[in-house]
């Protein structure tokens, strides 16, 4: 546990296991724990390397907003830091987003990607409530919850990570998450015909309750050249959360495969 410093910027990492290596992207307005169980089961044969993006976990924030491309010129920068040619790429979210573009622009740096819970443009999210709670809601204070207990569930945990973890401190968060809301709703926008150029090979996740609609998900894999796509069934946006256990399993399974096909 350190930092390395990327972009002119200090960000926390984490560095466990040996093996291959493997880099984990987490999600918007989330910290490593969110990816914990994902990372633990894959050290134990690999080496997983995660880091925390600006205003996220214990790596301080930046002025500005948030961008995909920053994004990807940080993983870049991560991968050069540790003199890592390529790598397999697990990314949730956020991190599936920025995962998609790192293939699509840098296909020669990606192993394989997994793409969990991604979105081409901010059209894919499902808008009917009672499918996954409200689209993006507001964030609440720690506890409490804004629409439904759905919603507890799934924001209000990163609000009380973000206010233990964040170097900024807890009266930040509500300034993290209004620059996370507006990437949200205004990126990222990818043709799906550019994925052709993302050639290695990739699982696409999502739940089957997810609030990217999983018609949203099939599109994407489908304009993969070499994918594959897993619906995890009784699972929302925090299908992480929800069944780690099992999205872990699939991650070893199509790792295991790409190695050895």
């Amino acid at each position: 546990m350190a930092n390395v410093r990327i972009g002119g910027v200090d960000l926390y990492e984490e560095v466990t296991g040996t093996g291959e290596p493997v880099v984990m992207l987490h999600g918007g307005f989330c910290s490593l724990e969110s990816l914990a169980p994902i990372a633990g089961a894959l050290a134990a044969s690999r080496r997983v390397h995660a880091y925390e993006r600006p205003g996220h976990g214990r790596s301080a924030d930046i002025a500005g907003g948030y961008s995909y491309e920053s994004g990807v010129a940080d993983a870049l920068a991560y991968l050069d830091a540790h003199d890592l040619a390529d790598a397999h790429i697990v990314g949730y979210s956020d991190g599936a987003i920025i995962g998609l573009l790192l293939a699509m622009q840098h296909p020669e740096r990606v192993r394989t990607l997994t793409a969990i819970s991604a979105n081409l443009d901010p059209s894919a999210y499902d808008r009917d409530p009672a499918v996954n709670g409200p689209i993006l809601p507001e964030l609440p204070p720690a506890g409490r919850a804004v629409h439904s207990p759905e919603a507890q569930d799934r924001v209000s945990p990163e609000r009380e990570a973000f206010e233990r973890l964040s170097p900024d401190g807890a009266a930040h968060a509500d300034a993290v998450w209004e620059k996370c809301m507006r990437l949200w709703t205004t990126e990222p926008h990818i043709d799906p015909t550019d994925l052709a150029r993302a050639t290695s090979p990739v699982l696409v996740l999502a739940g089957d309750r997810d609030t990217v609609r999983p018609l949203h998900s099939l599109r994407i894999a489908a304009a993969l050249p070499n994918a594959r796509l897993g619906l995890i069934p009784g699972t929302t946006h925090g299908l992480v959360a929800e069944k780690p256990a099992f999205v872990a399993a699939l991650i070893e399974d199509f790792l295991g495969e790409a190695v050895t096909g």
